[in-house]
């Protein structure tokens, strides 16, 4: 005798609202929630969307922001920001405000950080710090 596999109807059996909810409470804590951000790039015709919590650190989510927009990321300095390359990685913090990726410590960035943009050096300039 053959047994048949049915696919469960979705909805089926029906949950009572309450039950539902504390279903789904139990199922989020046991997840960590990531933080999404867009990525965009001057120039670049599409934007990203990344998990910062994905990342350990600037150094990796600057090489995965390179191998993503396929650019290569100067060298960082406070003084100059990024020497050596034509696009900068910026940044908007939650009060609106653009920086370069770098100028803070790393769990200020992921707790501020909105969107990213990579943006051409020359309109990168005025962010570096004087």
């Amino acid at each position: 005798m053959r047994h048949v596999c049915r696919a469960q109807v979705v909805g089926w059996p029906p949950i009572r609202s309450y039950r539902k909810n504390s279903l789904q409470q139990k199922k989020n804590e046991g997840e960590c929630a990531g933080i999404y951000v867009k990525v965009s790039m001057d120039g670049a015709p599409y934007l990203r969307k990344i998990d910062l919590k994905l990342y350990n650190g600037y150094p990796e989510l600057l090489k995965a922001l390179e191998n993503m927009f396929k650019f290569t990321v100067g060298v960082y300095s406070e003084r100059e920001g990024y020497k050596g390359s034509e696009y900068e990685p910026t940044y908007e913090d939650k009060d609106g405000d653009w920086m370069l990726v770098g100028d803070v410590p790393w769990e200020m960035f992921m707790s501020s950080c909105k969107r990213l943009r990579i943006m051409k050096g020359s309109e990168a300039r005025g962010l570096t710090a004087n």
